[in-house]
């Protein structure tokens, strides 16, 4: 999958407005309603707070809905530098271009994953044990903008351990990789998050787990005082979700201070094996970690927040580069291997996704090039990530293309949203048809085997059938009807394969497809699959 939206050709007949505005009314028609744009700009993603629409939002708000407007009108209330986004929308050349096929299958995963209420909130942190278990948000945002968002999705949760990927990235963007990999591993740990353990080298295992995260949190802004660190770290959150602060949820911040034995021990653990810089404040660094864990938003910003990460660094919603690419790699690059507790491996495994999950519930999802993901539900499994999150992940990286290394394996049940369904329908078509007009048996058992539908047609009707019949391919058309196709389906002028054999003189193949006029392919050829 790219992680390039390409622009349309420009068009040199008529201006950006008249083109979009003939998009919409057709050849039959000079006008259209504001109602049938702001339907198409929604099902697109745009919503109507996206900051880069913000004067065609506020021209369409002041335009009657079902007002008729015609192409001068049109051009006043689509505001010229933001013509190129709609342009794009009404095109379909956002990376998600069907984005309203994708929220449908996205909606079925997350109503699926509801009825999961297996699993226990977070008991160890006496705020987050009170936290409604079956609480359940959903928030997508894809690296061109493009939102949609679901269930309790305007309910702020505590970040916990998603502030870890944030922590590390800066750390990275202040000092430079190798700088913090003196203080810090980048191997998974294989223990618990919190366990009192280190490396050979006296380091934290990787920045993912809580030693990590807090040698991360040490190295920001050191030298300046705490309230700055914190200012620091909330205007990057800030930019990062595309202008919206976080909250501070100080009943936490306190409760997670108060019960915080092992990570004072992990702290101390540390100092004495020398991993931390040279006049590390071990008491302030301990406050600054945990503000960090304690700072509040919902699912719609944190998915901003991974779409700022699937963007490299760059937020989606205003074009502004908050972190640089490098750090970014790094940052996935642990997402990938260490993000889910010790539950890591086998998620990458499963999923093949960067995340990273938190005690909270929350759990944030990084699909490079394409999308963010943030998903919060209360309820833990053993290894303290959410249940439901989960669930979702492994239901996600089974219906579309998203695992790290789905392009290595050509399996058509598994969706690419970044094409349209009308490409995946002809990609399909035309890969068949080409097949069964050179009479490539071996190309046409690759294509079942991935689980193509070999009897898709392409735009003129014509299927896989029609153009084995009509080059004479005896043993491609057998091994088709084979798989239980219809002998008769009909393309655009209503013709049949017989039709086309009879026009080319194909005569082996108008002897056997004469005599299963009216019925399907199985069982009715001498010759069947096996013989194919």
């Amino acid at each position: 999958m790219s992680n390039i939206s390409h622009l349309p050709t420009p068009d040199t007949n008529g201006s950006v407005a008249e083109r979009l505005f003939r998009s919409l009314v057709g050849d039959s028609s000079e006008v259209v309603t504001i109602g049938q744009l702001v339907r198409i700009l929604e099902a697109s993603g745009l919503r109507r707070d996206d900051r880069r629409l913000r004067s065609t939002w506020n021209n369409i708000d002041q335009t009657d809905a079902a007002q008729p407007i015609d192409a001068d009108e049109f051009e006043r209330i689509l505001a010229p530098e933001e013509s190129v986004l709609v342009e794009r929308a009404l095109s379909g050349h956002l990376i998600l271009p069907d984005f309203a096929d994708f929220r449908t299958r996205l909606t079925e995963i997350f109503e699926r994953c509801r009825e999961d209420r297996s699993g226990a909130v977070a008991s160890y942190i006496p705020q987050l044990a009170r936290v409604e278990p079956d609480k359940f948000g959903l928030g997508v945002c894809s690296v061109d903008g493009q939102q949609f968002s679901l269930g309790d999705d305007a309910d702020r949760y505590c970040v916990q351990s998603t502030c870890k990927p944030m922590l590390y990235a800066l750390a990275n963007e202040l000092h430079g990789r190798e700088t913090v990999h003196r203080h810090v591993g980048r191997e998974p740990s294989g223990r618990s998050f919190n366990e009192l353990t280190l490396s050979h080298a006296g380091l934290p295992h990787n920045p993912m787990i809580n030693a990590g995260a807090i040698m991360s949190a040490s190295l920001i802004k050191p030298g300046e005082p705490l309230a700055e660190r914190f200012d620091y770290i909330v205007g990057k959150w800030r930019d990062m979700s595309g202008g919206t602060a976080p909250g501070f949820d100080n009943a936490v911040f306190l409760s997670e201070k108060a019960t915080a034995d092992r990570n004072f021990a992990l702290a101390y653990f540390m100092r004495e094996n020398g991993a931390f810089a040279p006049g590390t404040d071990l008491m302030e660094t301990l406050d600054f970690y945990f503000q960090c864990c304690s700072l509040r938003l919902d699912v719609r910003q944190m998915s901003v927040i991974a779409a700022t990460l699937a963007n490299g660094g760059v937020c989606p919603l205003t074009n502004e580069r908050v972190l640089g690419a490098e750090s970014v790699r790094n940052c996935l690059s642990l997402m990938y291997s260490c993000g889910m507790y010790d539950f890591s491996g086998e998620f990458a495994f499963t999923v093949g996704i960067p995340a990273k999950s938190g005690v909270s519930g929350a759990l944030m999802l990084v699909i490079p090039g394409v999308c963010g993901i943030a998903l919060w539900s209360p309820r833990l499994d053993r290894c303290g990530n959410s249940v439901r999150g989960v669930r979702f992940a492994e239901e996600l990286a089974q219906t579309f293309a998203f695992h790290s290394y789905a392009s290595m394996i050509e399996d058509a049940s598994l969706i690419d949203p970044t094409a349209s369904q009308s490409a995946r329908r002809a990609d399909v078509s035309g890969h068949a048809c080409a097949a069964a007009a050179s009479g490539d048996v071996g190309e046409l058992r690759r294509l079942v085997a991935m689980g193509a539908d070999l009897s898709q047609p392409d735009y003129d009707g014509r299927t896989a059938l029609h153009l084995a019949a009509c080059e004479g391919q005896v043993n491609a058309l057998r091994f088709l009807l084979g798989l239980g196709f219809a002998a008769e389906p009909r393309d655009r002028w209503g013709n049949t394969p017989l039709d086309d054999a009879k026009r080319e003189g194909r005569k082996p193949i108008v002897e056997l497809l004469s005599g299963l006029a009216g019925k399907s392919g199985t069982g009715k050829v001498k010759r069947s699959r096996k013989a194919a």
